[in-house]
């Protein structure tokens, strides 16, 4: 059976699963919408939570950027998983505890402000929008490719498909078909990982086979690597750094603090019953996830291997264009690849000198998807991938969707504007929330920032700076007044703001940057995707210093801290 009739099956079944979960599991009450009933068991809770986490830029992005960053992308590896880990030990169970419905709701009611809550709520938006473009961008890349048709088409057909599961299914809906998303992903990322570590080095585990020899010699994978990298121009793929040691420990801490404020993650661990079953499912998550963040370096390591090698079969080597493989034209027609024949030799020159080099552009976020067609992998594999791909980016989107729409119609309408709306009222209004949010999200996918992890990266940053810190200070703290906590968000977003802006431009607004995305003009020589942790800095010095010259907090609000974060009793704690 040829590849696309081949991957429509696959990704067919696969979307008829999730609207088949979407219609048996809709949501009949807010709470079903909002947090799935609080009945998820933590197992299914965790499996659900790490398909919501494993976006398109852990899935798509991640290992194209290791790929070509080398050692400088392992700051995406610790930031990500340490945050959640911060998030799973500091911040999730305590969220549980308190047993409402979203983040700004928390905030607002801490905080003792309509006006936090409606801080809180901008704050989620900004975070969730620039998040969310990062996964449409993913869904257009798989789509473009697989199912060969235009990026623009690839956009329209997935948010087709999201409108569907969440919108009739809310968290309900989300929740299972997240569980059967992670299923899908995981199989679609490991299964090219071993098949292709059996190729380079006969080992079976990609986490073992990047350390390994390559099959038939002396030469360690890895070695191999650095030599061909290294004969092309390019830096040693083993020591390459990303700039400078305080950028990379910036960028690092602004992913970690970043993914343990972002609200469609916190979320989930409202799911579940107990606040024991928040911290079981925190653990559970930790181990899906672990088996696709163990694996993506091996993944990024063989992919940047096999790529050059077929671009290059020995050195000063060079094959012909008209002789290039079919991968790279199926590619080439996506426009994520391109060739221009600079001193019209015929030959694909593949060089870090950017006047000779002839490969002027290859997209990060290609090196997963097409990882299996270079290697030559059997076309339900690469169909396989494609299914993974898109169950990556729509699991996530989904996920920011609905923190979006439970923002709008639980945070402002029910919780600000219209109090005394019926729960069907207010269920409607989720749905219309929903619904546009997702229009939304489609027109700003359809003019995305850079490739997917870049812009998820600034999401991370703009959450770092705003939800982290009100949060941390909310639940650790019980002396931050309201107009601590709301000149702290305003603070912390606004500079992190400010400062992309000066450096990288408005976002969707060609040629707005002031100062220039260049090193030499970084604040510290901190890039603008790792200036959240900055933000986050501003962040909790506004708060404090403020609450120092304002009202303290009134006494019932200090005992509502002292209930979350202090246990009145083992059983008290565990049933709440």
């Amino acid at each position: 059976m040829d590849l696309r009739t081949l991957t429509y099956i696959v990704v067919g079944l696969s979307f008829a699963l999730y609207i088949g979960i979407a219609f048996w599991a809709r949501a009949g009450s807010t709470k079903d919408f909002y947090v799935a009933g609080g009945g998820i068991h933590p197992i299914q809770n965790g499996m659900a939570t790490a398909a919501d986490w494993m976006s398109a830029a852990s899935f798509i992005s991640m290992a194209g950027l290791i790929a070509f960053m080398g050692y400088g992308g392992s700051v995406f590896l610790m930031g990500w998983t340490g945050g959640f880990v911060i998030l799973a030990m500091l911040l999730a169970p305590y969220l549980r505890k308190y047993g409402k419905f979203t983040v700004p709701e928390f905030i607002g009611d801490r905080f003792y402000s309509k006006s936090a809550r409606a801080v809180a709520v901008i704050c989620l938006i900004i975070c969730s929008v620039t998040y969310v473009i990062g996964q449409m961008k993913g869904v257009g890349v798989a789509f473009s490719r697989f199912l060969e048709v235009d990026y623009d088409t690839g956009l329209y057909v997935g948010m087709v498909i999201v409108f569907f599961y969440a919108v009739l299914g809310g968290m309900k809906g989300i929740t299972y078909t997240q569980i059967a998303q992670y299923c899908v992903l995981i199989l679609a990322y490991t299964i090219p990982a071993i098949f292709i570590s059996l190729q380079l080095t006969g080992n079976p585990l990609p986490q073992l086979g990047l350390g390994s020899t390559m099959v038939g010699t002396d030469t360690y994978l890895l070695d191999k690597l650095d030599q061909v990298v290294m004969d092309l121009g390019f830096a040693e793929y083993t020591t390459s750094a990303r700039l400078s040691t305080l950028n990379m420990f910036a960028y690092t801490m602004s992913l970690m603090i970043g993914t343990a404020g972002l609200p469609h993650v916190i979320i989930r661990f409202f799911t579940v019953p107990k606040v024991k079953d928040a911290r079981s499912s925190a653990g559970w998550a930790l181990v899906f996830i672990a088996v696709l963040y163990t694996t993506a370096p091996a993944v990024a390591g063989m992919a940047r291997l096999n790529l050059m090698q077929t671009i290059e079969p020995a050195p000063g080597q060079y094959l012909a264009y008209e002789e290039r493989p079919q991968w790279f034209k199926n590619w080439e027609t996506t426009g994520l690849l391109a060739f221009e024949d600079k001193n019209s030799d015929g030959l694909i020159q593949y060089t870090s000198n950017a006047e000779t080099n002839e490969m002027v552009k290859i997209d990060n976020d290609i090196m997963v998807l097409a990882n299996p067609e270079i290697a030559r992998l059997p076309n339900w594999v690469i169909a396989l991938v494609a299914a993974g791909g898109l169950a990556a980016a729509l699991s996530t989107a989904a996920g920011l969707l609905l923190a979006i729409s439970s923002a709008i119609s639980h945070d402002l309408l029910k919780g600000m504007l219209t109090p005394n709306i019926s729960e069907k009222t207010e269920l409607t209004a989720s749905r219309i929330a929903m619904a546009c949010a997702i229009v939304g999200a489609g027109y700003l996918g359809l003019n995305p920032p850079g490739f997917a992890a870049g812009t998820v990266a600034l999401a991370f940053g703009l959450a770092a700076s705003s939800i982290f810190p009100a949060l941390m200070m909310g639940i650790f703290s019980k002396t931050v007044s309201k107009e601590g906590a709301i000149a702290g968000m305003v603070a912390g977003i606004g500079v992190t703001l400010f400062y992309v802006f000066q450096h990288k431009g408005i976002m969707f607004i060609p040629g707005t940057a002031f100062l220039g995305d260049t090193p030499e003009n970084w604040f510290l020589g901190i890039e603008p995707n790792a200036f959240g942790v900055v933000g986050a800095i501003v962040n909790f010095a506004v708060a404090l210093g403020v609450s120092r010259v304002t009202a303290q907090p009134p006494e019932t609000v200090r005992e509502l801290v002292e209930h979350i974060r202090v246990p009145v009793g083992a059983a008290a704690a565990q049933d709440h």
